[in-house]
Order: C-alpha cells, then structure tokens, then sequence
C-alpha cells in the first residue's frame, strides 16, 4: 500500500524549481544564527551545520552561522521560542523538515499554525531508513515486521522525532503495508534527535532505528549500525547502492524526508530575500551538489512563496495521512 502523501511528495521532490527571483536587498545579517530544534546528531543538526559552514565557505554570509541546539517536543520548542521571543529577529534561520510539518498538521506546536513562521527555502530531501545494530541477527525488513507483527511489543523502535511524528510515521508506513492492522501497538520511543536515538539502540535500549538516510550515514561508516531498507522508490545511487529497498524486499512503502528552513513571522521582507536567495545561490552551487551527493540528499529545490505553498500542501496531506493511520481523529 503506497499513501497519498508520499506519491504527492515524489512527483514535487524531483521536479527542479527556479530559483525565487530577489533584487539585492539592502540587508546583511550582524550575526547570522541557525537553530537545530533537536540534539547534536540528528537531521535539524546536520541541516544548521552543513548549511551553515556551506554559506560561509560560500562567502553567501558575511560571518560564521552561530548554530543553537534547542531540543524539545519534535520541535515545538524551538518553534514556540522563535514565534514568541524572535518573532521579529532578521538574523534567525531555524532547521525544519518533514518532521515539523508533521507536527503541525497533528495540532502539537503552540499556536499551531503555519503562517507564525516564514518559509524560506529548501534544499533536498532525505530518504527514510529502517536499521539494526550491526550484530542484530535480524538481517531482512520483512524479518523485522514479521516479529512485529507476530509480538508488537517485542520490538521497541527507536527515533529521532516525537510520538505521531515523522520517523513514527514511516514505521508504521511500512508495518500497515506488511499486514499489520492494529499499527498503534507497535512500540516507538522518541528522543531529542537521530543521534540520541542510535546511541540507544548502540546501548541496547531498543532493537531498531527508525530516521533518515543522512542520519545513518556516519553510522553505517562505523560499522555500527546495519540499513535493513532505504524507503526510497529504488536504489539510490553512488555508495548508498548498497542498501536495499523496503520495495524491492515486498513492503511497498515510501518515505522522503524533506528538508529546509523557516524564519520568524515578522522578518522584515528584506532579510527574507536576502536569506532566500543566499540559500538559493547555495543550492545552485557545484559545492551544495556535492555534499547532497555524499549524503545521498534527492534534488527538492523551492524557494520563497513556492516553498511555501509546498510546505502548506505537505501539512494538508500529513493531516490526511494521520487519520488514515489512527494518529488523528
């Protein structure tokens, strides 16, 4: 079973959008900041960090992108804190994904509304993953789901994002497309962040992972955790080759993870422009092109008020997505 959500969200990943078109505004931020509304380790942290160094290496920013951990209810806490404290901060970015859209169309950020916030741009998307640790002797994601299936509370899922929240999701994605009818007993426990998440299932704590590709990389390098499927359409390409599909293993099941940035609601128009296009310039860049490719990042490029309507199309269906799944009423 493929959900709506994922086939909407493919046909606008790979479709490249121009880029939104800005006259050098008159703005140049005093101290560029970025907060990651997670630990260090995870996807929000990744997207500060790389982004952040990436602007600067760029010279797109006129000093070094301080970046804030601000960890806390899958990102409602950052989210409170700019939308009541930095409502009017031009120099502010914040890290937001699938996963803050997610948290949205569920009703869990205060205020709860898209448009406390101004959406800036993206820069890729990042495909879901399911692993083990790397002497887990389950080896299969069917092998996986079948235990689940057999004994939901057998296996506890570890991830980066709270309870109905993204990495939720696409667990219980691939466990309703395996035949599991009651999803809501499957067993997920979340942390402030993917990193924190593998550090317990390196521990034991849990038995498996549930994140993002980007997430798992260093990982995998290390030879501590094993990638039982990318929930990607087919293989993805370069190093990431390896990694099976949950597709081609019978689990008909699809998840991408976009990724990109918000700013306070009353930014001035100046510092928006100037932000989405120093992100834009970005991610035209040969140098952007590479880091995707090394972190097997898939093409998602809109900026501005395309941004926007995407992000208000991904909560749209997100909302849909959880009722049909038993997260929302």
């Amino acid at each position: 079973m493929t959900f709506k959500f994922t086939r909407h969200f493919l046909a606008a990943a790979f479709v490249s959008v121009s880029a939104f078109s800005v006259q050098a505004a008159d703005f140049s931020p005093e101290n560029p900041e970025c907060i990651a509304p997670a630990n260090p380790g995870g996807g929000w942290d990744f997207t500060c960090r790389q982004v952040g160094k990436s602007l600067q290496d760029q010279k797109l920013i006129p000093s070094t992108m301080q970046v804030v951990n601000m960890a806390g209810g899958g990102g409602g806490v950052a989210f409170a804190y700019v939308t009541s404290k930095r409502a009017d901060d031009n120099d502010l970015i914040v890290a937001a994904s699938s996963a803050t859209a997610t948290r949205l169309a569920q009703g869990a950020y205060p205020g709860n509304t898209r448009d406390q916030v101004r959406w800036i741009s993206s820069v890729g998307a990042d495909y879901g993953v399911i692993a083990v640790a790397a002497d887990s002797k389950i080896n299969t994601l069917p092998e996986l789901l079948d235990q689940i299936k057999a004994d939901p509370r057998s296996i506890a899922v570890a991830g980066g994002s709270a309870v109905g929240g993204w990495d939720h999701l696409k667990v219980l994605i691939a466990a309703k497309a395996n035949g599991v009818e009651d999803v809501r007993k499957i067993k997920y426990i979340a942390f402030d962040g993917g990193g924190e998440a593998v550090t317990q299932l390196l521990a034991g704590s849990v038995q498996a992972f549930t994140g993002d590709i980007s997430e798992a990389k260093g990982f995998v390098d290390s030879g501590d955790i094993k990638v039982l499927a990318v929930l990607s359409p087919e293989r993805l390409p370069g190093e990431f080759a390896k990694f099976p599909t949950a597709k081609e293993q019978g689990i008909d099941a699809v998840g991408a993870n976009w990724r990109g940035f918000y700013g306070p609601g009353n930014m001035s128009d100046e510092a928006y422009a100037y932000w989405v296009d120093a992100i834009a310039k970005l991610y035209a860049s040969d140098e952007w092109k590479a880091t995707m490719a090394q972190n097997g990042l898939a093409p998602l490029d809109l900026q501005g008020p395309e941004f926007e309507a995407f992000v208000s199309d991904s909560v749209d269906s997100i909302t849909g997505i959880s009722k049909e799944i038993g997260i929302l009423q």
